[in-house]
């Protein structure tokens, strides 16, 4: 049914492991809001098997919106998908209203390291102002980090990134940390995942102590 939709293979491979972690760390219910939803495939197979959630898609490419909405209609629970900036002062920008502190969890996956580093702080900032007190930033991807070594796929990863754009490219967990911090959220789990990846639980510095 969606043969003519954009395709992303490594969406495809993430989908179920990513979920997995999804079902153990969020409660039976609440407001998601997904950071770069791509083609869509995530929200189309995860938002089922999360029934007492809704999912808000987005995506900063306006174009990709369509397909977005094409892969996910007739699923109640995803909302149609809204184009986001996340380096905007607020979220999701005019013409809509703007988001406080209304989300239980946001969600961004391979975003990071395919996006310049100012990105990194519009998301952590982003986050920190629609997600609820209690709420959750769960984002996956590949990380380098001090002290562990680097995967040869990673590395050669990280060097075809920066060929393709030179402000792209694998993200320091710890520039990442300080991102965070500088927004109010902490480091709460660094969970390993398949391929090199990553997936990071971040909440509000309150909330963790």
């Amino acid at each position: 049914m969606h043969e003519d939709l954009p395709f992303s293979p490594a969406a495809e491979r993430n989908r179920q492991p990513i979920l997995e972690q999804l079902l153990q760390r969020l409660p039976p219910q609440g407001h998601l809001l997904e950071v770069a939803s791509g083609t869509g495939q995530h929200a189309q197979h995860m938002a089922p098997a999360l029934p007492g959630w809704t999912w808000q898609p987005t995506e900063h490419d306006g174009q990709a919106l369509p397909a977005i909405a094409a892969r996910t209609a007739g699923l109640p629970a995803v909302r149609p998908p809204l184009r986001l900036d996340v380096t905007a002062t607020e979220w999701p920008g005019p013409p809509q209203p703007a988001w406080t502190a209304c989300f239980d969890a946001v969600y961004c996956a391979n975003l990071l390291h395919i996006a310049p580093w100012p990105v990194c702080a519009g998301l952590m900032r982003g986050s920190a102002r629609v997600l609820r007190p209690t709420g959750l930033l769960l984002t996956y991807g590949p990380y380098l980090e001090r002290g562990v070594d680097t995967s040869p796929g990673n590395r050669a990863f990280d060097q075809s990134l920066r060929e393709r754009d030179p402000a792209w490219g694998l993200r320091w967990l710890h520039e990442v940390q300080a991102q965070a911090d500088a927004a109010g959220l902490v480091l709460a789990q660094r969970i390993a995942m398949p391929a090199n990846n990553l997936l990071l639980v971040w909440q509000h510095r309150a909330a963790a102590t």
